[in-house]
């Protein structure tokens, strides 16, 4: 029954009501029930239709397009022929319309581990976890500029507007937790990647399915606890004549889509009132955890904490963890990997911020036993050349875009370890040997979690729309 005092003073306006309802745990845990009423209880969760070898994703993404040349695609004729002309009649298409002299790789590679990759001192912790490194050599993409090619990488479409990734993994999989978001995202600390929060969204797909960014700090989620205590009775009376209002609205409304994930939201805003801090709370790790990911070091901390809480977010269930290595093009300080002017500057600051987390994630992963199903992706959304971005004939430090051939990697959740798949030219510019399109890549993401990626899909506008589009293969030789 509803307090006839608290009707009288409470505020008028359904906007209002709204607003001062949703600021409690009790508050938004109506929402349950709510949902409970218009679905039954029921969740979409298509079942996979195969095998998974993998259950869940970290997905570190490295905005601006690093270097191939100078990581993980080792070219020994790079070095003979440096400072010359590009052999051939091929004349390179180039971002910035002229080719530089053939410059060799500025840091050393050698062969790493048991499986003989290769893996340059640039990153010299991932060197000592490459027997568990599956490298492409032979990535290509559609476009060499920043933001569509960023789109391509996550969402298979140069545009903005579909879903990502890891928003169809939302959508085809479901989460193992009630109480956290299937898919989640750690921006670099420096400032968001260009396009912002388009780069997880969930374009057509039901909102509930976008990524939920949280931040560094001491408050993962703005406002996820009110600002002020709430009187205890208000809020239970505010409660139920909120109840009735809501089911009163929801008449007629069963299957509107966004009101179903605002109030899919709220209800899970409530839950992660207590979920959210136990998950990111450090505090529980033993020092030597801390110190392998380096979080006191000043370089690594902002990448040591986020690959920690990937991990326990992991550990509670949730699907796809995605991290940012890099932000915006452009402005100072400097940060990203678009070495257009001193690639080597540029990489060395950014791989000191990573290299230690990330080998010390897939290492912490195996040692609990959750790497052989945790898939764990490093991609860029193009490559490098390996010529000189700088005038016709002449010299530099720098690199120009590159999607004609690049490398990504994945490790873990049924990909094989010490492999090197395709290749490139000898200078490292083109693929040449099994090149792997967005598509194919993200085909052979889906069949490791189990599912056909041309199954997995969503009528949208007339058209069963799905991440591969109309393209797409499986690489099965880099599968287990």
């Amino acid at each position: 029954m509803i307090d006839r005092d608290f009707v009288n003073h409470a505020p008028t306006t359904r906007r209002d009501l709204l607003r001062f309802a949703i600021g409690g745990l009790t508050s938004t845990a109506l929402w349950t029930l709510l949902q409970r009423d218009v679905s039954g209880g029921e969740r979409h969760t298509p079942a996979p239709q195969r095998t998974p070898k993998a259950r869940r994703v970290i997905h570190f993404c490295l905005p601006g397009g690093y270097s191939q040349v100078d990581t993980f695609d080792y070219k020994p004729e790079l070095e003979r022929l440096h400072g010359g002309a590009i052999p051939g009649d091929d004349k390179p298409e180039t971002f910035f319309g002229s080719a530089g002299l053939l410059c060799r790789p500025h840091w050393k590679f050698q062969r790493r581990g048991e499986s003989g990759l290769w893996v340059s001192e640039l990153f010299p912790h991932l060197a000592q976890v490459a027997d568990h490194l599956t490298m492409i050599h032979s990535m290509v993409a559609d476009t060499a500029n920043h933001t569509p090619a960023t789109f391509q990488q996550l969402s298979g479409f140069q545009t903005n507007g579909f879903p990502t990734l890891g928003s169809w993994l939302s959508y085809g999989l479901g989460n193992e937790s009630d109480d956290l978001p299937t898919f989640v995202v750690l921006p670099d600390s420096r400032s968001l990647p260009s396009g912002g929060a388009a780069n997880w969204g969930a374009g057509f797909l039901p909102a509930q399915h976008q990524g939920v960014r949280l931040r560094s700090g001491t408050a993962p989620i703005p406002d996820l606890f009110p600002a002020e205590a709430m009187d205890p009775y208000a809020e239970k009376a505010s409660r139920e004549l909120l109840l009735q209002l809501e089911r009163k609205h929801l008449v007629g409304r069963e299957a509107n889509a966004v009101l179903s994930a605002r109030m899919a939201a709220f209800e899970l805003a409530a839950r992660m009132q207590v979920s959210i801090p136990e998950a990111t709370d450090l505090s529980q790790e033993t020092q030597a955890t801390l110190d392998s990911y380096g979080v006191e070091n000043e370089q690594t901390s902002d990448m040591a904490r986020r690959c920690l809480i990937a991990r326990r977010l992991m550990e509670r269930g949730v699907r796809f963890v995605q991290l940012f290595a890099g932000g915006c093009f452009g402005g100072e300080p400097r940060h990203g990997w678009d070495s257009h002017e001193d690639c080597r500057t540029d990489h060395q600051r950014e791989a000191e911020r990573i290299d230690r987390p990330v080998a010390a994630l897939i290492q912490d992963l195996h040692q609990r036993g959750l790497l052989h199903d945790t898939l764990v992706l490093f991609t860029t959304e193009f490559g490098r050349t390996p010529f000189a971005n700088a005038p016709a004939g002449q010299a530099g430090l720098g690199r120009d875009h590159n999607p004609e051939g690049f490398t990504v990697w994945m490790a873990g959740g049924g990909a094989r370890p010490g492999l090197a798949y395709g290749a490139t030219d000898e200078i490292g510019w083109k693929a040449v040997e099994n090149p792997v399109t967005w598509p194919d890549f993200h085909a052979t993401v889906l069949h490791l979690l189990g599912i056909d990626h041309t199954k997995l899909t969503y009528y949208h506008n007339g058209i069963e729309r799905r991440l591969t589009n109309v393209h797409g293969h499986v690489v099965d030789a880099i599968c287990k």
